[in-house]
């Protein structure tokens, strides 16, 4: 009755009153009566730094539409912060306390729903499990609060909603990525499409890094600067260039996507203060560049993980994702590729991802927090395939590269072709090998076998590619190939030849080898060795 009343009086209201057709803001009006009066929301804020000042703002510019839209006002209560004294950059809410003692949100009774953004893993901890216990709702953008501990989170939530009256909702949207709505996207948009691969530039720091080396040819240490200037990177950027901030995302997106916790330590880690503008030299020769990428999917029965530099060819979309902007590839049955491009960090796109989740608490509409189930038998194993980039440095000297070859071999790793640029000196040289897909444990066994060498200076530098071999499947008994020179060679290219001009390996060098060649001089991409 009451709902045959209001629209019997909006419509009197566009007859008597002209109105050719209702407002938006009418029917708005419609909506919020039949729904009852304004619902007022509570909030305890946990972080008043960057992003929380962030969450503030949006509530405070966005608070009169998200009323007349949704009926719902919110109001905080607390803001809790380390430092009382320490000015704001954002202006307290009415009626809003500043604390610096944390039970003045998790006791106080009126808190409906509290935002975690303080950062850290211990009193973070602390906050996000005693909240959730006293059955409030619960959002955080603290990624390593959720990778180091994911299963006690997901017992609370689960302990927090048994015989519960209504649901208690733990979101964390904003803990990947910032800006890209990722988390969501793997809860609900794919939980019915089969996952098959993860790849992501999740940490905006080493990307910009990366595409400024790339597009520069600066240094690894003057692009750090750089990104040190531009507040892209920490005061100690250990945890951005080491790949750690990388990992712990990665593992939160394994659990979304396959359903399997995985022990953050067992995910193979690289950085990439080892990679230098010869490497984007060599990737420009093979049509790529260099992204750090965090990559998960399904390999010979098990699941694989890794963070790495990678070489990326350009028919890949990430190859085109530059500066502290973040991209995630998903790789699945039905959807084939999705790709979620966006602003990774920052005040507002990190907030606005806290409202998101805000947002659909109360209406309702929260999905699970880790709904994906694990396939039967799918496991976690700590070593992948991949065809792998190898930089060697060296000094000059006959039997190099049979040298190479034969540490190749014992460790059953095939070669597919060997690069060198012009040398300038013969005692302070590079080269360097791409190989078919191996595993990472051989390269690295042949990477220390191979530094050990006399002719060898300093460390090797490698890297997994995202291009599928160039060669296909591989032929004979133990995944052995058996490729001539010349058969090789007529399985080039035009394209091929023209990339492979230039860097030469001299007759002695292919003869000590052992290759078969026919000419005086052979491009290294156009000899394959048998191995």
């Amino acid at each position: 009755i009451t709902m045959l009343a209001i629209v019997s009086s909006a419509v009197r209201l566009q007859a008597h009153g002209g109105a050719r057709a209702l407002s938006r803001s009418a029917v708005s009006s419609v909506h919020m009566q039949v729904a009852g009066a304004v619902r007022t929301v509570t909030l305890g804020l946990v972080g008043g730094g960057t992003v929380g000042g962030g969450i503030v703002e949006i509530l405070r510019e966005q608070g009169p539409a998200l009323r007349q839209s949704l009926g719902v006002e919110f109001k905080f209560t607390s803001i809790c912060v380390s430092d009382m004294s320490k000015a704001r950059d954002f202006v307290l809410p009415d009626g809003c306390q500043l604390t610096s003692n944390v039970h003045d949100v998790l006791d106080d009774p009126s808190v409906e729903v509290v935002i975690e953004v303080m950062g850290g893993t211990t009193l973070a901890k602390d906050v996000v499990l005693a909240a959730m216990k006293s059955g409030k709702h619960v959002i955080t953008a603290n990624k390593a609060l959720i990778a180091a501990n994911l299963p006690d989170i997901a017992a609370a939530h689960a302990a927090a909603n048994k015989g519960a009256a209504k649901p208690v909702h733990f979101g964390y949207e904003a803990a990947v990525c910032g800006g890209i709505p990722i988390i969501k996207v793997l809860q609900r948009d794919l939980l019915g499409d089969k996952i098959e691969g993860v790849r992501g530039i999740i940490n905006g720091c080493t990307n910009y890094m990366l595409s400024s080396m790339a597009s520069t040819g600066c240094s690894y240490t003057d692009c750090l600067k750089g990104a040190s200037e531009l507040g892209y990177a920490e005061a100690d950027p250990t945890l951005d260039v080491g790949g750690f901030d990388a990992r712990s995302k990665l593992k939160i997106l394994i659990e979304l996507a396959f359903g399997i916790s995985v022990e953050e330590n067992d995910i193979p880690v690289k950085g990439i203060t080892g990679v230098t503008a010869t490497d984007f030299e060599y990737a420009k020769m093979q049509g790529g560049t260099v992204k750090l990428l965090g990559v998960a999917g399904v390999q010979g029965g098990g699941l694989t993980a890794y963070v790495s530099p990678v070489f990326v060819p350009e028919s890949n979309q990430l190859y085109g994702i530059n500066g502290a902007t973040n991209a995630v590839q998903l790789l699945s049955k039905y959807s084939k590729e999705t790709v979620l491009v966006g602003q990774g960090a920052g005040r507002f796109p990190t907030a606005n991802s806290c409202v998101s989740d805000l947002l659909q608490i109360v209406q309702g509409t929260c999905a699970p927090p880790f709904p994906k189930e694990a396939v039967a038998g799918l496991a976690f194993k700590n070593d992948y395939s991949a065809a792998f980039y190898i930089r060697m440095r060296y000094r000059d000297q006959v039997g190099i590269t049979r040298d190479v070859g034969a540490v190749c071999e014992k460790n059953g790793i095939s070669i597919h072709s060997m690069m060198q640029n012009p040398v300038k000196n013969r005692n302070d040289a590079m080269f360097v090998i791409i190989t078919e897909p191996c595993l990472l444990s051989q390269v690295k066994l042949a990477t220390t076998e191979l530094e050990r060498l006399d002719w060898c200076k300093g460390d090797s530098f490698y890297m997994p590619s995202l291009m599928e071999s160039p060669l296909g499947p591989r032929a004979g008994a133990g995944g052995r190939r058996a490729v001539g020179a010349s058969s090789r060679r007529d399985e080039c290219t035009a394209r091929d030849r023209r990339r492979a001009a230039g860097p030469l390996l001299s007759k002695r060098e292919a003869l000590s080898s052992g290759w078969q060649c026919a000419a005086a001089f052979v491009t290294a991409r156009d000899v394959a060795i048998v191995l």
